[in-house]
């Protein structure tokens, strides 16, 4: 099904016109700047000047990605890096203290309410009517979008079942099924739009090995076959390698490096000289080091294994000071 097909989308979309020869999302410049709380104690005005810039948390760091249409793009990252703010930003969530969003030429602060309709998202953090089912908690999310109530439930059932949620559970309480269970039902909510851009922040996670599957396979299938672009944020090597077009490595709110996973293992093999390829995780563990670590480094402590462990050793004994 086509991005600009007007029949399909025209309920959810309310005739918002979309260019499919546009960028899919456009991140420009983007940072998020965070205040810690002031100390009940007052000092001169240096030493304020000094503690306000301590108390700063630049969660986002002057971020640009560009991602086209249809594509599957990983931003991956420690606890802490960024990833789920930048996810916000996206959500209309939260408003960027520099920079800009747009999602198909459309800017996330001027026409939040277009993006809302353009986008919808996953998170660890989904939130329910914990005493409704999963039925009448998706009931509720489709009449949000306007979805009429005989086809909300035969796609809810059939994206339930897709997901491994047996029919018995299907009208029971949320607040009695496991996390894994509830994070599958807000999956569910997310694919129930068949959005055109899916932001997924860290969407598997509590999920066991086959429900990770199946999920992948549904992230899969909503591109193929309703032209989703998608964004997922995750710390899950393995999953971003097995879905992702390309991944961005997020440290500190700043993206260290973006392409694709076999350009990037490539790059890091060689690094390594060795003949057995790098993985995502040793790839990870490079970019977000204290230090890039070079050829030189390599050379001076024998191996890129030792190298890393003699930085990391020196930052750490830094940071002790």
């Amino acid at each position: 099904m086509a991005i600009h097909d007007p029949i399909e989308k025209a309920s959810l979309l309310e005739n918002i016109v979309i260019d499919p020869t546009k960028d899919a999302v456009v991140i420009d410049g983007v940072t998020k700047v965070f205040k810690k709380a002031r100390p009940w104690l007052r000092w001169g005005r240096k030493k304020q000047e000094e503690d306000g810039k301590k108390r700063e948390i630049r969660a986002v760091d002057n971020v640009s990605i560009t991602i086209k249409r249809r594509e599957i793009v990983g931003i991956l990252g420690a606890n802490g890096s960024g990833k789920s703010t930048l996810i916000r930003i996206l959500s209309t969530l939260l408003i960027p203290d520099a920079g800009h969003v747009t999602i198909f030429g459309y800017d996330a602060e001027k026409d939040a309410r277009v993006v809302q309709k353009l986008i919808n998202r996953v998170s660890v953090e989904a939130s329910f009517f914990k005493k409704l089912s999963p039925v009448e908690n998706l009931i509720y999310a489709a009449r949000l979008y306007n979805m009429p109530g005989g086809e909300a439930r035969v796609k809810i059932k059939s994206i339930l079942t897709r997901l491994g949620i047996k029919p018995s559970r299907f009208d029971a309480p949320l607040e009695n099924m496991s996390r894994g269970m509830q994070q599958k039902v807000a999956i569910a909510r997310a694919f129930l739009t068949s959005p055109i851009v899916l932001l997924l922040d860290e969407p598997t996670t509590g999920l066991d090995p086959r429900s990770k599957l199946d999920v992948q396979s549904f992230i899969r299938e909503l591109r193929e076959e309703h032209d989703a672009t998608i964004l997922i944020t995750t710390h899950d090597m393995e999953e971003a390698e097995a879905l992702c077009d390309r991944v961005a490595i997020i440290d500190q709110g700043r993206i260290v490096v973006l392409g694709k996973t076999e350009d990037l293992k490539r790059q890091i093999t060689e690094l390594m000289g060795r003949e057995t390829p790098a993985t995502m995780n040793e790839v990870f563990m490079h970019f977000t080091a204290s230090q890039l670590i070079t050829e030189e480094d390599i050379k001076r402590y024998g191996s890129w294994d030792k190298a890393f462990e003699a930085l990391e050793a020196e930052r750490e004994e830094e940071e002790e000071e």
